[in-house]
């Protein structure tokens, strides 16, 4: 058949669709009244016709006149009484069947009784045969009736078609299901299984996945639903996007065991601990003597929305400070971190002073404000834009908040005579290869400025802590893969011999908290991250936690694809923690110090008017030449395709 016969909108079916839209419950109620005391009397005649009484059937009929009227009003109070006339037609299932059966039974008493009264002196049997012939008329109109309101929604314009992926239980199972649907009809099925492919399952045929694109044209289809929950998430993920190319509109059942609880909907992407993926213990040592740096302080934290601001606002709430000051840029995040600090201070009996401020480090009327009306004893740098992609599409906007908003707030800090300025850095910040790294490394260059011009007399002791990449945090690869995961894969790792060092938020958090506490003044803290991760290795270990087997070449049955990108602009193969190899210990174990050159206060200066001057001329060129110029080893790389 042609496509326009499966969309034809006859002007009749259009009028007749938009009038049972029309009716309301009272309406169809009335209906159902109507219907069932038309059907009185065509039992009525059936039974005389059946029993051919004397006198013949017009002069029986003319005889039961005086009692039709009682009838007919029996046969409307029963209705009403019972609730017949509110059963829907599409729900008139076996209960109702019972209903009707029970209400055809009354009306077979009630004639007996009323024809009894009038002296009519019919025999039982006559009744009896009524009653059965009212009770299949009263069933045989509802099924009637429900086949003319499908037939009229099925030519109508909102009809849905879908063809069903999967011919096995759950998908018969769906096609009985979607029968009596209103706007919903099945069409037919696909199934991988050759052993169906050419057959009739549930009346419907069933095709060869390879025939969709043809299906999808000849019979008009609307939408595919997967049926085929014994597939991993991941191959149905992958059927999905194939046929999401068509253009075509997907959906996933689950199977019956998930639907009833029996199964979790999603059982193999249980979130695994970051731990797992370190390759070595997590650090765990308490903050100790760390604490009482915090203790009873104004603490204020920068970026506190963040994953590792948050974190931060977490443990310093744990020392008991007397008020912690949540600064930061983004609405959402504020909030969010806000209601989790005073919900947990509540349930913890902490008493402490939470104030969120909304606003940004690069504006120094309200940093000088915020830093002398509250008096704020220690600051905790931790707003940056750190995703390096964008910031490397976004070079200025990267290196005015990481560069200008320290140098705002750390010399705002220094005037205000703040105890603690602590600096979180990367180790991106090391011979940076892109200009998130260099606007860390011009940050930190600025902080050491003036912890050296603040020498032995400065009241502020400015710090830097230094480590690698977060697991968990926002931004990174390991939210990254698990997102994947989700999608089907395939995992993607820019280059076979990536390697990064990795560390959970708790311990880099914990840690910094301890740098912070034992800083003299213009140290570089740097933490013992272990050994760097190969990212080809983490994405194998992320299929695995989930339960999934890697495909390629060795295993092309697998779940999940890993695919090699190739090298981003500004991304560097491996990571470096130090300028240079004079790294002292500290009293903590996984805390070392260095002290690296930076520059001189006339050189910082400098570097600062030039890159300021091409933010006014908002000339990208001239600051990556900015850049290039004051940071060491800063050498952009550029996109490279691995080889696989």
């Amino acid at each position: 058949m042609s496509a326009s016969f499966y969309k034809a909108e006859g002007g009749c079916l259009l009028i007749m669709l938009s009038w049972i839209k029309s009716l309301n419950k009272s309406q169809k109620r009335r209906i159902m009244l109507v219907l069932d005391a038309a059907i009185v009397p065509v039992a009525l005649v059936f039974a005389f016709a059946v029993f051919d009484l004397p006198g013949g059937l017009g002069s029986n009929l003319y005889s039961y006149l005086p009692v039709l009227p009682y009838m007919l009003a029996a046969a409307v109070g029963l209705s009403f009484w019972i609730g017949i006339g509110d059963i829907q037609v599409s729900a008139f299932e076996a209960s109702a069947v019972g209903l009707t059966a029970v209400y055809a039974a009354l009306l077979t008493g009630a004639s007996l009784i009323f024809s009894d009264i009038a002296g009519l002196n019919l025999p039982v049997g006559f009744h009896m045969v009524f009653g059965v012939v009212f009770f299949c008329l009263a069933v045989a109109s509802r099924a009637v009736m429900l086949q003319l309101v499908l037939a009229v929604y099925r030519h109508s314009a909102d009809r849905c078609r879908v063809l069903i992926y999967g011919a096995g239980t759950t998908g018969a199972q769906l096609v009985s299901a979607l029968r009596g649907h209103e706007t919903i009809e099945p069409v037919a099925f696909v199934d991988d299984n050759k052993g169906l492919q050419g057959m009739s399952v549930a009346r419907l045929p069933v095709y060869t996945p390879v025939r969709i694109s043809e299906l999808v044209k000849e019979k008009q289809i609307d939408r595919v639903l997967l049926a085929v929950p014994s597939l991993s998430r991941p191959k149905q993920a992958q059927i999905a996007r194939k046929l999401e190319k068509m253009g075509l509109e997907v959906q996933t059942l689950p199977s019956f065991s998930q639907l009833i609880g029996e199964k979790a909907l999603v059982d193999k992407l249980t979130p695994v601990s970051a731990q797992s993926f370190l390759g070595r213990a997590e650090v765990d040592h308490p903050l100790g003597d760390a604490r009482m740096t915090y203790a009873g302080k104004v603490v204020l934290i920068s970026g506190a929305g963040g994953s590792i601001g948050s974190e931060l606002c977490r443990q310093v709430l744990d020392c008991k400070p007397s008020k912690i000051i949540l600064f930061e840029l983004s609405e959402l995040g504020l909030y969010q971190i806000d209601m989790e600090m005073r919900s947990i201070a509540e349930q913890e009996e902490i008493a402490v002073d939470i104030l969120p401020v909304l606003g940004t480090v690069t504006d120094s009327r309200q940093v000088r404000k915020l830093l002398t009306v509250h008096g704020v004893q220690v600051v905790l740098h931790a707003a940056a834009y750190k995703h390096v992609p964008l910031v490397e599409a976004n070079p200025l906007t990267g290196l005015v908040n990481n560069v200008f908003g320290t140098q705002t707030l750390a010399e705002q800090a220094a005037k205000a005579g703040v105890e603690r300025f602590i600096l979180i850095s990367s180790d991106k910040a090391v011979r940076p290869a892109n200009v998130m790294g260099a606007s860390k490394r011009l940050a930190e260059m600025v902080v050491q400025d003036l912890a050296q011009r603040a020498g032995s007399t400065g009241t502020t002791v400015f710090s830097m802590v230094r480590f690698g990449n977060v697991l968990g945090s926002s931004g990174s690869v390991v939210p990254l893969f698990q997102e994947q995961l989700s999608r089907g894969g395939p995992l993607t790792v820019t280059d076979k011999g990536v390697e990064r060092y990795f560390m959970t938020v708790q311990e880099a958090v914990k840690l910094v908290l301890q740098a912070g506490a034992i800083s003299r003044g213009g140290e570089v803290f740097v933490l013992d991250m272990g050994k760097p991760v190969p990212i080809l290795q983490l994405a194998r270990q992320v299929i695995e936690s989930a339960g999934y087997e890697v495909r390629d070449a060795d295993n092309p049955d697998g779940d999940i694809e890993i695919e090699i990108t190739g090298l981003r602009p500004g991304e560097k193969m491996t990571e470096e923690l130090t300028l240079s190899d004079d790294v002292i210990g500290t009293v903590y174990p996984k805390i070392f110090s260095t002290r690296e050159e930076g520059l001189s206060q006339i050189e910082i200066a400098s570097a600062l008017r030039s890159l300021r001057e091409a933010f006014v001329a908002s000339d990208e060129d001239r600051a990556r030449e900015v850049v290039r110029r004051w940071v060491e080893g800063f050498h952009e790389t550029v996109a490279l395709v691995s080889a696989s």
